[in-house]
């Protein structure tokens, strides 16, 4: 009877033990300020403002639905996850992002006996993003993304279960290509 209550105690202890150490790494991420879990850490965090410019479409296979997406929704994005940045209308904010849409390519990806399987539409965005508050985090950078439909659908088709999809994860790589050089 003493070696089951033992053991039950043992549990216990290691239990506490967890959530001590759980809670202490969870103060110690948020305290330093490295990680934020309500807000995206900005440098220098004097800044206040930024531009979000109209994202193009300059492949060579245009989806016209694609661009205007794209800009709201990385608009909406940045807006509600850096709520300490007010978005500007014209570009002389303290950061400035440009892009457009570079490549819009569709490929084969899968063959099973001898046919096209999968069909794969690789996305590219290039991004330009200017800090005017410090010059050496400009950069200019390609976010690609690939997404498969089947190759029984031609792209026009497929882009109309594709497209949110698209939207969606393109603007989380430019988000997080945007604000994870910080």
């Amino acid at each position: 009877m003493k070696i089951e209550e033992l053991k039950r105690e043992k549990g216990s202890v290691l239990n506490i033990f967890t959530v001590f150490c759980f809670s202490l790494c969870i103060f110690f991420f948020s305290a330093c300020g490295v990680y934020s879990f309500k807000d995206v850490s900005i440098q220098p965090p004097n800044a206040k403002t930024i531009h979000i410019g109209y994202i193009e479409n300059k492949a060579r296979y245009v989806n016209p639905l694609l661009s205007p997406q794209l800009t709201d929704q990385l608009k909406l994005k940045i807006s509600s996850r850096v709520s300490k940045l007010t978005q500007l209308p014209t570009s002389d904010a303290d950061f400035d992002v440009s892009a457009y849409v570079t490549g819009y390519d569709p490929s084969t990806s899968g063959v099973s006996g001898q046919q096209a399987a999968t069909n794969r539409l690789t996305v590219t965005v290039h991004i330009d993003f200017k800090n005017r508050l410090d010059d050496k985090r400009n950069f200019s950078a390609d976010v690609t993304r690939n997404f498969d439909y089947s190759a029984t659908l031609t792209l026009s088709q497929a882009e109309g279960s594709l497209l949110s999809t698209i939207v969606s994860n393109v603007t989380d790589e430019m988000f997080n290509r945007i604000f994870s050089n910080w």
